[in-house]
């Protein structure tokens, strides 16, 4: 059987500190047949030059529109029989590709594979990128299997799957990923899986990991109001309700005050309550970093939990009030035509 032509495809926006060791981990993978392209989403830094000195070819976009946007011109603009997609600040394993390959050729029934992430920040090592990798770490490897939920930081999809499915929604920039895991597994397996590995550049300040996740529990509402129910293979029944008990525990915090001392024990339970939610989570987090860590893990993860909750509810009333937000995921949009 001939070896199929594996298009690496590298959407980057401003990733000039990390696009060259994404690129260097490209050109290490073992599997023998790759064609690499970067598509530049108009970035302001020097991510055009870094990939041009390495010899990768790249597209230009003249503006800004996001991963889905630019994922789909890399598709449109290369030839292969397989998609890999990697983000620009992913550092991939050398055999990922070679990996993601093996379950698509074993599996036929398998419409893309995708990988799942290192604890460990790939360059800013900060408190939070090391909270944002344990986290995110965990969600994902514990949801590993079949899912509905799109991981495209790594992610592989036959071309035929993905012009069968069509291309990304370029108007959702934040949330792209999740609409194309419910129309992948709508059809086909969709396979999130350890073999497929990589190290990612986590946020490493607060505020913007805060907004990028408001943004994004905001924006899912209208799609799990049509879709009524969650995507599987990261967000979990009991990690909603461990942000909703979250989130509960501040305005409880008004009781001790109002009635008494004895009234405490609400908002410490509802605390508690948002920690046993996900407390395999919290297990790791000891394992790996100990003891000293694990209450800055813990404070970080209660205002992760309390923003996700207002982003649901933001999300809820815009849902309500806007029949265009309620629309958002209802129109499909052509391939991007070549750069």
């Amino acid at each position: 059987m001939a070896t199929p032509l594996v298009s690496v495809i590298v959407p980057s926006y401003n990733y000039a500190s990390s696009l060259a060791v994404c690129l260097h981990t490209v050109a290490a993978q073992t599997y023998p047949a790759i064609e690499v392209v970067v598509v530049d989403d108009h970035s302001t830094d020097d991510s055009v030059a870094v990939a041009e000195s390495l010899g990768v070819p790249v597209i230009a976009l003249a503006d800004n529109g996001g991963c889905g946007r630019a994922r789909n011109v890399g598709v449109a603009n290369t030839t292969g029989e397989i998609l890999f997609f990697v983000d620009a600040d992913v550092a991939m394993a050398p055999d990922a590709v070679a990996e993601a390959v093996a379950i698509l050729e074993a599996e036929p029934q398998v419409g893309a594979v995708c990988g799942i992430e290192d604890p460990e920040p790939l360059l800013h090592d900060t408190l939070v990128s090391r909270y944002r990798g344990l986290q995110y770490h965990h969600w994902s490897a514990s949801g590993e299997g079949n899912v509905t939920f799109l991981f495209p930081a790594m992610c592989a999809i036959r071309r035929r799957v993905y012009t069968e499915v069509g291309p990304f929604n370029p108007a959702l920039k934040q949330t792209e990923e999740v609409d194309y895991g419910y129309r992948i597994s709508r059809r086909h397996q969709l396979r999130l899986t350890s073999r497929v590995r990589g190290r990612h550049d986590h946020d490493h300040q607060l505020l913007p990991l805060l907004r990028k996740l408001f943004h994004r529990a905001r924006l899912r509402i209208p799609l799990y109001a049509r879709a009524r129910r969650f995507a599987t293979g990261f967000e979990t029944a009991s990690r909603a309700w461990g942000s909703l008990v979250a989130a509960a525990a501040l305005p409880a915090l008004v009781l001790p005050l109002s009635f008494g001392a004895p009234w405490s024990v609400v908002p410490a339970a509802l605390f508690v309550a948002s920690i046993a939610a996900d407390r395999q989570m919290y297990a790791l987090v000891y394992r790996r970093r100990g003891i000293g860590f694990l209450p800055f893990f813990v404070a970080v993860h209660f205002l992760v939990n309390v923003t996700i909750t207002v982003g649901v509810a933001a999300g809820a009333a815009q849902w309500l009030l806007s029949r265009p937000f309620r629309q958002l995921y209802d129109s499909t949009f052509p391939v991007e035509a070549a750069a």
